[in-house]
């Protein structure tokens, strides 16, 4: 790394999160490590370097989105919490929670609706799918904890809306996988938490 940005290190390393925060608006871009390296060969950045974490990079893209998407992300972020509350309500049997940016509020446009659902075996959500004749697609979810543990995924779009339900055990409702951020439990919340978020952000648009 070129020595004065070493003698500037917090600066270089606030300018690559403020960097990457950009590509991920700009560039529809969710994944945080995409969004680095994409960061580092815009910057053209070879070799080691001291990145931002994945929650200070959270903290300039809200920066970023207040600066310059004031007028168009309440409006993004209303349409999506919208969703979120549509697919929770119609998933109510499986005590849906709402994860990720559509919870935080640093949604994108490229940002899917994200909702952990508890039951007994993850085949009742296909049922249930299939029974409101609601096309999916199967996947899965990895979450390193002490080790990797994967979980079912369903994928169907609501409109213009991706969302992904990751299937867990009915008693697992109790604990939260680590969040990417931070790796503190991730921020789950309940169908009243996210219809009191709606109305704040409906008040904003």
């Amino acid at each position: 790394m070129n020595t004065k940005f070493a003698t500037q290190e917090p600066q270089f390393r606030q300018r690559i999160a403020q960097t990457i925060a950009r590509i991920m608006v700009e560039n529809r871009v969710d994944d945080f490590q995409l969004a680095k390296q994409k960061a580092l060969a815009q910057l053209g950045i070879s070799g080691k370097v001291s990145m931002p974490s994945n929650a200070e990079i959270e903290a300039e893209l809200a920066l970023y989105q207040r600066l310059f998407k004031a007028d168009s992300h309440p409006r993004l972020l209303c349409h999506l919490r919208q969703t979120a509350v549509q697919a929770m309500r119609l998933l109510a049997d499986f005590s849906p929670r709402l994860v990720g940016p559509v919870l935080y509020g640093t949604a994108t446009d490229s940002s899917e609706v994200t909702l952990h659902l508890f039951t007994y075996t993850p085949e009742d959500v296909a049922f249930f799918l299939m029974e409101q004749n609601i096309p999916y697609s199967l996947s899965e979810r990895r979450y390193r904890m002490a080790q990797v543990v994967t979980y079912p995924s369903y994928h169907f779009v609501a409109g213009d809306v991706e969302i992904v339900l990751i299937v867990f055990g009915i008693d697992d409702i109790r604990w939260a996988p680590p969040s990417k951020l931070d790796g503190k439990p991730m921020r789950r919340a309940n169908l009243a938490t996210v219809e009191a978020l709606l109305a704040e952000t409906e008040a904003a648009v």
